[in-house]
């Protein structure tokens, strides 16, 4: 199982929220390329990076910040918020993004979605951010009454082979992963399943990649001290029992 250290982008800055209120924002740096660097450091090969500006409101406010991250970072990244027609999502990929995220966009016009899977195979992953088992879009604002299981099970016949699920209740809180929604989703036949939010310990790491997910995204763990990411890199090879 792949570890993907994450980097919330507001106002340029690294960031990080708890259960998605952006009154509820920790500021955890200035510099997200000295953040990712040391990520690089520890190990990691991967980056995974929301632009909160534009997963609230639109936009593509940090691209600057996104574009040198992709170009100078050495890391491959994966992109979420602000890929909200194939104009935005295209403008990623060709600034050397390898993978973007489509959140509330594949709630809102899934025909996108589609469009994109077919036209950048295995460049482009559905974000399903659940609340209480539904599906949440605009910056987790707005709970829609679709059942996010549902959801996430059609992904494959559109063309999605990549989920990256969020339990909104788990996400910065440090109190675990959702164990069960994940052991659930890993069996959707053709869908790679992508683990965040609530990660905060080796041991949540070690049972993420004894359930043989494709990979779970470390955020505030990582800068509060909780998770050491050379550790968890090694845990998500197995490495660490």
């Amino acid at each position: 199982m792949l570890i993907f250290p994450a980097i919330d982008l507001r106002d340029g800055q690294v960031v990080r929220l708890t259960e998605g209120d952006y009154d509820q924002m920790t500021v955890y740096g200035a510099d997200p390329l000295a953040a990712a660097a040391s990520f690089r450091e520890a190990g990691a090969e991967w980056l995974h990076v929301v632009d909160l500006d534009a997963a609230k409101d639109g936009g593509q406010k940090n691209f600057s910040i996104i574009e040198k991250l992709a170009k100078e970072s050495g890391l491959r990244l994966e992109v979420g918020g602000g890929a909200r027609s194939e104009e935005s999502a295209r403008r990623y990929l060709d600034a050397g993004v390898f993978r973007v995220i489509v959140g509330s966009a594949a709630v809102e016009n899934p025909a996108l979605l589609e469009a994109l899977a077919a036209k950048y195979p295995g460049r482009v992953a559905a974000g399903v951010d659940a609340k209480n088992g539904f599906v949440a879009i605009h910056g987790w604002r707005t709970v829609t009454d679709i059942p996010a299981f549902d959801f996430v099970s059609r992904l494959p016949a559109q063309g999605v082979d990549t989920v990256i699920y969020t339990d909104i209740s788990r996400d910065g809180k440090l109190m675990g992963p959702n164990l069960e929604a994940y052991a659930r989703l890993r069996e959707i036949e053709g869908l790679r399943v992508v683990a965040s939010g609530g990660v905060s310990s080796l041991e949540n790491v070690t049972d993420l990649a004894k359930m043989n997910l494709y990979a779970a995204i470390i955020g505030k763990a990582l800068y509060a001290g909780k998770i050491d990411l050379k550790q968890a890199i090694a845990a998500g090879k197995g490495e660490i029992a």
